[in-house]
């Protein structure tokens, strides 16, 4: 299938794009990289009237540390972050996990900031973000905000962005030292992960475990070192409205989960 007829704007700043939000509201889609767009209108689950182009925008291309931070533009690809030759030692976690996104080919045009717009359930990078409390900033004619990643996302494909506001960067912690796995099962690698599981040393006395694919947004749970990290995750596994689709069912996902938890945090030591 082909997409509705749509108009196009290539936009030259972050003022034009959140003007052109500001007019047309719901009825304008944002386009970096197009990875999930672009499929998804082919299909015409979305039918936008204008398509803004923020490919462009030149302070969207940057990776700048700031303080203890590192922010990513909207702009920038996920090959372009993976590249980056300061991520291992400032944003362990993501050097982990990224290389599981889909494959080198989509990578190339898919965007950092994309993945957490379209809120996949087992994206990689909104785990990530989740796991270290990042935050999304957001610009509207009004200004700016800043949301936290559980405040962002709220459910599958779900955010809290509104229809006149434009992802402009996402914040990632400084967390450089701190020792980090990231595994994940899929049908074949690239494939959507039926269960994604991140582990971060985040203190000498607690760890922190992130877990994509299983419920509708990223699950963090944090646990002290000396605890048994079977029981925690079945204590977690009652807690959850574990999903069941084409790709895999709540049993399987909760069978998976179980076995490759454990496997993840013992990489840590």
């Amino acid at each position: 299938m082909k997409p509705k007829a749509f108009e196009y704007l290539r936009a030259t700043s972050v003022a034009e794009a959140v003007e052109a939000l500001a007019r047309l509201g719901d009825e304008a889609r944002i386009i970096a990289g197009g990875q999930s767009l672009v499929p998804m209108m082919n299909f015409r689950l979305v039918a936008p009237e204008l398509l803004v182009d923020i490919r462009h925008i030149p302070e969207l291309k940057e990776i700048r540390v700031d303080g203890d931070w590192v922010e990513v533009g909207a702009g920038v690809t996920q090959n372009r972050l993976l590249a980056w030759p300061e991520l291992s030692a400032r944003l362990p976690l993501l050097a982990a996990s990224m290389p599981w996104v889909g494959h080198f080919q989509t990578r190339n045009r898919g965007t950092v900031c994309g993945s957490l717009a379209h809120a996949d359930p087992s994206s990689e990078i909104p785990l990530s973000l989740a796991m270290l409390g990042g935050e999304v900033v957001l610009a509207s004619k009004a200004g700016t905000r800043r949301l936290k990643a559980h405040e962002f996302q709220l459910g599958m494909l779900t955010t809290a962005k509104e229809a006149d506001e434009l992802i402009i960067a996402a914040r990632f912690p400084i967390h450089g030292g701190q020792k980090v796995a990231f595994r994940e099962v899929a049908r074949r690698h690239g494939d959507f992960a039926m269960v994604a599981v991140g582990a971060l040393a985040s203190s000498s006395t607690e760890i922190t475990i992130g877990i994509g694919g299983v419920a509708g947004s990223p699950v963090v749970h944090r646990m002290a070192k000396s605890a048994s990290v079977s029981a925690e995750i079945e204590a977690l596994i009652a807690t959850l409205d574990v999903n069941d689709d084409i790709h895999a069912d709540a049993e399987m996902r909760t069978d998976i989960l179980r076995r490759l938890a454990p496997a993840v945090v013992a990489e840590l030591n």
